[in-house]
């Protein structure tokens, strides 16, 4: 498939390794669809468009598909993650039942130590949203979202999960993307903490799913426009 733009790496990395330069350069290219999704990345074809040699690229390839923005298939290749507006939705709507689920589970054993590293975690989101640091804010986010999980004792759940991670940071790079801003908004996840540590499950319950569906409209109409073939990928 032929891409857009994608100039050469500068040489000049102003104090960044080539490596975090070459995420840096996939990464916008991936969410300003310059590379598509459903793009097969050659290594080497790609090497020599951004000037660079193989080994970087390649580490700069891994961290993406840990991002979930590349989609490694064994024996068939690498590719620019697909999405469709099908696919969006099922993802939502099967996270809310996971960390519905991680709920009912862990409500009945919170402890102290629960409530220390969720507001840990939440002031870890907050200072990378202040930061401006999008990627970071997603990862603190998904670590917020996925304290529920790992303190539930649920091994395939947490392992549900941890699959589960890359397309969630996939799709959150969209949201903020489509919101045309840099990452969260800063009380985004204040009443989500706030019923997480209060004693109504229900009141929790609701918030899980009102929570994964805020903003869900501007992402759904983003996938659209995206995804030309719905349900593809």
């Amino acid at each position: 498939m032929e891409f857009g733009r994608l100039d050469p790496i500068d040489g000049d990395g102003a104090g960044h390794t080539l490596r975090e330069r070459l995420v840096s350069t996939l990464r916008r290219a991936i969410l300003e669809a310059a590379l598509p999704p459903g793009t097969r990345l050659v290594e080497t074809k790609l090497a020599e468009r951004l000037g660079v040699s193989r080994g970087p690229l390649r580490e700069a390839i891994f961290q993406l598909a840990d991002e979930g923005l590349i989609e490694q298939i064994p024996f068939r290749g690498t590719f620019v993650q697909a999405f469709s507006l099908v696919d969006v939705e099922q993802v939502y709507s099967f996270r809310v039942l996971l960390e519905s689920f991680a709920f009912r589970l862990v409500w009945e054993k919170r402890t102290p130590e629960f409530f220390r590293m969720l507001d840990l975690r939440h002031r870890a989101l907050a200072y990378a949203v202040y930061a401006g640091d999008q990627q970071q804010a997603i990862r603190s986010e998904l670590d917020l979202h996925g304290l529920a999980y790992e303190s539930s004792g649920h091994r395939p759940l947490v392992d549900t999960w941890h699959r589960l991670r890359g397309r969630l940071h996939f799709y959150l790079s969209l949201h903020q993307l489509a919101h045309g801003r840099a990452a969260a908004l800063p009380d985004a996840h204040d009443d989500y903490v706030a019923f997480a540590k209060g004693d109504d499950l229900a009141a929790m319950l609701r918030e899980v799913e009102q929570h994964m569906l805020r903003g869900l409209d501007t992402l759904r109409t983003f996938a659209a426009a995206r995804a030309p073939v719905d349900g593809a990928g």
